[in-house]
């Protein structure tokens, strides 16, 4: 049986869980867990942990610090911050360059990052994306997250940057409060996972090929 680390590079479209389906059926293993989800919108790295050795080591993992390649679109919000999402707001604004490098300073390191609505997270044992498909919205504890923020290239309306951010970041917020510090909004439009802890979207596998390809080299195996 395999069991072990294997590095999947998710396409977009796909939801986290449906890789762990792929795999159960490939591997014939019903133990299959992961170090952090992808938004169907983003692509990227994911980290599948195969096997009850392995699954068990998911808090680990979970807790390591990631890295994201993210596109930032200015002019519009959207109620879930990302493509997604039905447009609440637009502006005409257009951010100069010194703007954007002002207010990507506000951002780096240790500050507070208030959840978005349509997110897993839990509010009273409740997920906060069912009460915002049923309309609702409650109130969210800011969290404290630790961002390294590079700017990679702005030409308005496009802003893309490289996060290296800690456990609980969410790059979606990052990308509505950016639009929301320039007066201008902004959704994120495309997100790429890079780096998780250790392991790199290099030594990953394609996840639109889990059912064609040979994986038994592929695993990784954890002290």
């Amino acid at each position: 049986m395999s069991e072990g680390i294997l590095l999947v590079d998710k396409p977009k479209g796909l939801t986290s869980f449906s890789l762990v389906r792929t795999l159960r059926k490939r591997l014939n293993v019903q133990k299959i867990g992961h170090a952090g989800t992808l938004d169907p919108l983003a692509t990227g790295l994911m980290v599948m942990l195969v096997g009850k050795k392995y699954t068990r080591l998911s808090d680990l993992f979970l807790n390591d610090n990631k890295e994201y390649e993210a596109e930032i679109t200015l002019g519009y919000a959207t109620a879930s911050f990302d493509a997604e999402g039905a447009v609440t707001d637009r502006s005409d604004l257009i951010p100069e360059l010194s703007d954007v490098e002002k207010a990507l300073e506000t951002f780096q390191g240790k500050t507070l990052q208030t959840p978005p609505m349509y997110s897993a997270k839990k509010v009273d044992g409740k997920k906060l994306c069912d009460l915002a498909r049923k309309g609702e919205v409650v109130e969210r504890k800011p969290v404290e997250v630790d961002m390294c923020i590079t700017l990679l290239n702005y030409e308005y309306p496009k802003l893309k940057v490289h996060v290296r951010c800690s456990k609980g970041t969410y790059i979606r917020s990052l990308a509505h409060d950016m639009g929301v510090k320039l007066k201008s909004f902004g959704t994120l439009t495309d997100l790429r996972r890079t780096q998780s802890g250790e392991f790199s979207i290099a030594d990953s596998v394609d996840g639109s090929k889990l059912m064609e390809e040979d994986l038994s080299s592929a695993f990784i195996k954890h002290p």
